[in-house]
């Protein structure tokens, strides 16, 4: 069943299940309605010779030089095919996906002329699942996606590659046994189909909904590494977090205290322990993760927004007047990226030194060096604390600001731009990173408590355990654990096995 988005607002939640279930969609008939409006608008304006950007002049610097009616049809097929310059790897279909999704979102606001047979096409093609052959890179986020967005409106016009049916084929090809025929671009539709953030929001979207999810699990993953090091509950009073006041902070808290109630652990050593306060990776957990949490947040309010965004140019206003303006600009999916890139590091960072305590035997509090059987002979998980070192410190340099960065293109007519493509394209790496982190503390972490015994952990990070189980053994002589961190990876980034095991998990972004 398709999902029905209405343009101005689809939520996040709508998006997340486009991109991580394979699902369909449809704008509603009160959209369609709106569209024809703005495509009539556009052919009266035509009909009375009025000189239009990008309709009947050239593009950009080319802006100056007017274009015979009867080139306007060539006008736009030669757009989509001089703007296919992408390079690099296919972005994942999942991704393209998503961004037709959001071209139909856009063009569904009616503004931007265009004739409901485009946005049909996208849908269609969604459905029978042809998904344009996209570089992922090539666009520096301000004129729109430009050379991205022309692979994909080069699928529409049946040039181009596209995937299909396990592999990739010549779009005409495609379209003609999927029964659809490629669209002949009217005037002003291949730039349309080109301006827009569209790449950018679909990549920016896609580290959101990941990061989202690691932050949860990295709750869990605390708590494992807390009962293992005989950490303190103290400091998650939820009156303490109440004091300070920030939403992601009172949510963690309260998670770790729901994951670590009924541990017999953690009662075992509250009489007589000589510790007055432990390290801040554990004491100080909820005033991070929830901090990267609140960030998270107001990202996404960022992105539902974009999303339901128009954003080509010009665009057809409400009194049917055509303006040239610059929503193309993708600064705000930019900063979005970069508040995103900055917490995922964070989560990671402060992961990382709970893993470096539990393997320390100066710090964790009686477990073994390195959580070795028999420290000496064997070496544990001495490596893998180093390889979450490594990705952590990869992480760390990957959240450097890209928004800030900028250089004029288009002959200087486009002179500032947002790079929010490649800041939003590098979220999947860093989350993929972030995913073994989460996956070695989880090992460790579980580690940790099973050398506890016969003192038991809580019964909700029993069933962690046993879920880290499932995907990797205990540690009891050394092995290559190369392919246990892969496994746990997997788990944490694919699953949220690990993030439901307390009630009611905070929800990404309260819709707009």
């Amino acid at each position: 069943m398709a999902i029905i988005l209405d343009p101005g607002h689809a939520t996040l939640a709508q998006l997340e299940i486009i991109y991580r279930q394979d699902a369909s969609f449809e704008l509603t008939p009160e959209a369609f309605d709106v569209v024809r409006r703005s495509e009539a608008r556009l052919v009266e304006k035509l009909a009375s010779r009025e000189t239009i950007y990008g309709v009947n002049t050239g593009f950009g610097k080319l802006a100056s030089v007017r274009i015979d009616d009867e080139n306007l049809v060539s006008l736009q097929r030669n757009l989509v095919r001089s703007h296919c310059a992408g390079f690099g790897d296919p972005l994942p279909q999942n991704i393209v996906r998503l961004t037709m999704a959001l071209k139909c979102l856009s063009l569904g606001r009616g503004a931007s002329g265009v004739r409901v047979a485009v946005i049909e096409l996208l849908q269609d093609m969604v459905k029978a699942n042809i998904f344009p052959v996209i570089p992922a890179q090539g666009s520096v986020g301000a004129s729109g996606d430009l050379a991205p967005l022309a692979h994909m409106a080069a699928a529409m016009i049946g040039e181009g590659e596209v995937f299909y049916q396990g592999g990739k084929c010549i779009a005409s090809e495609a379209l003609k046994k999927a029964g659809l025929v490629p669209i002949v671009l009217q005037a002003k539709e291949g730039l349309a189909l080109l301006n827009g953030t569209q790449v950018s929001t679909a990549l920016c979207l896609a580290g959101l909904f990941g990061a989202w999810r690691l932050a949860i699990t990295s709750i869990t993953t605390t708590a494992l590494s807390i009962d293992a090091a005989m950490g303190s509950s103290a400091p998650f009073h939820d009156e303490i977090h109440q004091l300070r006041g920030h939403r992601g902070q009172i949510d963690s808290a309260r998670r770790l205290r729901e994951l670590l109630d009924g541990s017999e652990i953690r009662e075992s050593h509250q009489a007589g322990d000589e510790r007055v306060q432990d390290p801040y990776c554990l004491r100080c957990a909820p005033q991070v993760i929830g901090a990267c949490m609140d960030q998270l947040q107001q990202a996404g309010k960022t992105l539902q927004i974009e999303s339901n965004a128009a954003t080509d140019n010009p665009l057809i206003l409400s009194d049917g007047s055509i303006v040239s303006g610059g929503n193309f600009h993708a600064e705000p999916v930019a900063l979005a990226a970069d508040q995103i890139a900055i917490a995922i590091s964070e989560i990671g960072c402060i992961a990382q030194r709970r893993i470096a305590l539990l393997v320390d035997p100066v710090l964790s509090f009686g477990l073994p060096a390195f959580l070795a059987p028999d420290p000496g002979l064997k070496s544990g998980l001495m490596i893998a604390e180093v390889t979450s070192a490594a990705l952590m410190s990869e992480n760390k340099a990957l959240a450097n600001p890209r928004s800030v960065d900028s250089t004029p293109t288009s002959a200087n007519q486009e002179d500032h731009v947002s790079m929010a493509c490649h800041a939003a394209r590098r979220l999947l790496e860093m989350n993929k990173n972030l995913s073994a982190i989460l996956g070695i503390e989880a090992m460790a972490g579980a580690q940790g408590i099973e050398l506890r015994a016969p003192l038991k952990t809580s019964d909700r990070l029993s069933k962690a355990i046993l879920t880290i189980r499932e995907h990797c053994p205990s540690l009891v002589d050394d092995r290559m654990v190369s392919a246990d961190i892969i496994n746990l990876a997997a788990l944490v980034h694919d699953s949220d096995q690990l993030s439901k095991l307390s009630e009611g998990a905070p929800v990404l972004a309260l819709e707009l």
